[in-house]
């Protein structure tokens, strides 16, 4: 589908709807369905809803906040609860579920009190390509996901963004920081705080997508594969020394370098595919 059918199917989408609470985290994804709800039924109609929590990052919290603003629609912080749920906590395969759970349950009240039609999200084509069990507590809760009914990927995604002037057309793929645990490692605030003071360090390198990964006293550092080298040779003292200083024991470079949902890719125990080189 070219970009203007897209964003056609998009705004009518929206529009049928009548009234929207969007959640929006602050990246590209959520930010254009938003955009594109204002345009549909108008910033009296729409609801902003950005989750307030320590597995979420405040800057992006900040870029939603200023979208809101700046798109004329009232813009909901919704502080959540998952580290008060054990099941979270204990971080199973399917954490995702519970914290999405969490997130809507939140949502559905917001879209109650303020009379909005439907609740709507940012989850796009390419995200049913990774493990997503979050998506079954959308579609428990009659989330509607119009880019993904719409058949729209992440790079269409940006191009739209940026067709409509979206300040985060091109930021870098986020996630939320409980993705840097592996499944079965027990998540809590100061290992969140830990991951987001490491990635902050890595930043101010100039290392723009990237992401550490918690193993327990392990820090496994994802930079992009052109920046691999950067990152074992000029920066190779200094990533190590400030991760280090953060409490991590041993620090690790992952030669295949970036890539979103990179710990799914290990075995599931009792896996018969396990083991095999």
């Amino acid at each position: 589908m070219d970009d203007d059918v897209a964003l056609e199917a998009l705004e009518a989408r929206l529009a049928a709807l009548g009234s929207v609470c969007v959640a929006v985290s602050g990246g590209v994804d959520s930010s254009l369905v938003l955009a594109l709800a204002v345009q549909a039924v108008g910033a009296a109609r729409v609801t902003a809803v950005t989750a307030v929590s320590p597995i979420f990052l405040a800057g992006e919290r900040d870029g939603a906040s200023a979208l809101a603003a700046r798109l004329g629609v009232e813009h909901v912080l919704l502080p959540t609860d998952e580290l008060r749920d054990p099941v979270f906590v204990a971080n199973p395969r399917d954490r995702c579920y519970h914290c999405k759970a969490h997130l809507f349950d939140g949502i559905v009240t917001v879209a109650r009190e303020r009379g909005r039609a439907a609740l709507v999200d940012g989850a796009n084509l390419d995200d049913l390509a990774d493990h997503r069990p979050g998506m079954r507590a959308t579609d428990e809760r009659g989330v509607v996901h119009p880019l993904l009914e719409a058949g729209v990927g992440k790079a269409q995604v940006r191009r739209l963004a940026r067709r409509l002037g979206l300040v985060a057309w091109d930021a870098p793929q986020q996630a939320c920081l409980a993705s840097r645990f592996p499944y079965g490692e027990s998540i809590d605030e100061e290992k969140l705080r830990r991951v987001a003071a490491a990635e902050a360090a890595l930043h101010e390198l100039g290392f723009r997508q990237c992401r550490v990964r918690h193993h327990g006293p392990l820090a496994r550092v994802e930079v992009e594969p052109g920046e691999i080298g950067r990152a074992a040779g000029d920066a190779r003292e200094t990533i190590a020394r400030r991760l280090r200083a953060l409490g991590f024991t041993y620090v690790t470079l992952d030669l295949d370098g970036f890539r979103s949902g990179s710990l799914n890719e290990a075995r599931e125990p009792g896996d018969a595919a396990a083991g095999r080189s």
